[in-house]
């Protein structure tokens, strides 16, 4: 009996853990590699020019974007999806998806955010795994991507850091690929950005842990600006 027991939940613990790559992986067909979040933008009016320049930006935006904004939504989200079927939860979740896009600052940022959360939607039907009634109010709300991803990574019942930690890395490297091709940097570059994101996010996801809903901001000017940019930009390889 104990041993069955201690395979089960050995069982338990890797399908969380492999559910958690999954969602962080940039082969997830949700179209996140089509976006460069204002970086294309920063390296065409030269804010970001060489390794050291795109790694203090993507760090910068992790720590003042991803971790006051989006991480501490998806964080929220996924204590609340569990009560999704009652009133205060729908309640809860209409809240924090409204609040994603009021604070999507720029056309490109609301388009991403938008596309994004459909396409993970239209995943989480195929994989047949959502409960209906939280598909249900997905597709009513529009949903956005931290919310549905945050669906996702509750149904991967993993703790709440570890979630946190894969939807945090899933973005770091999608953005560093986006630096690798834009800027150009080479592919060691790109591993030595990466590594120093992956050393710092567990501060940004500690940091977002600890935001109640008052202290949620999405100040960022100079990310705005460059999304904004990024609109009438001349030459692009990404959708923002």
């Amino acid at each position: 009996m104990g041993m069955r027991t201690t395979t089960a939940r050995m069982h338990t613990d890797v399908s969380s853990l492999l559910q958690l790559i999954w969602l962080a992986s940039p082969a997830l067909p949700i179209g996140g590699f089509s976006y460069s979040e204002g970086l294309e933008s920063a390296i065409e009016h030269g804010w970001v020019h060489d390794e050291a320049s795109a790694a203090d930006w993507l760090a910068d935006q992790l720590h003042l974007s991803q971790a006051r904004g989006d991480l501490a939504v998806v964080a929220q989200a996924l204590s609340a999806w569990p009560e999704n079927a009652t009133p205060a939860g729908v309640e809860r979740l209409q809240a924090l998806n409204d609040w994603v896009l009021s604070t999507r600052e720029s056309f490109e940022m609301r388009l991403q955010t938008e596309q994004m959360g459909r396409s993970l939607l239209d995943w989480l039907r195929n994989q047949g795994t959502a409960p209906a009634s939280a598909l249900s109010l997905c597709s009513a709300l529009p949903p956005t991507y931290p919310l549905v991803m945050a669906l996702a990574l509750s149904l991967a019942r993993a703790p709440l850091e570890q979630a946190l930690q894969a939807f945090a890395f899933g973005w770091a490297e999608n953005m560093t690929q986006a630096a690798i091709k834009s800027v150009p940097l080479g592919q060691s570059a790109g591993q030595r950005i990466l590594a120093r994101l992956a050393h710092e996010i567990p501060q940004a996801v500690a940091h977002a842990l600890q935001l109640p809903d008052d202290e949620r901001q999405a100040f960022c000017p100079m990310l705005a600006i460059a999304s904004a940019r990024h609109e009438t930009q001349y030459s692009r390889l990404f959708r923002s």
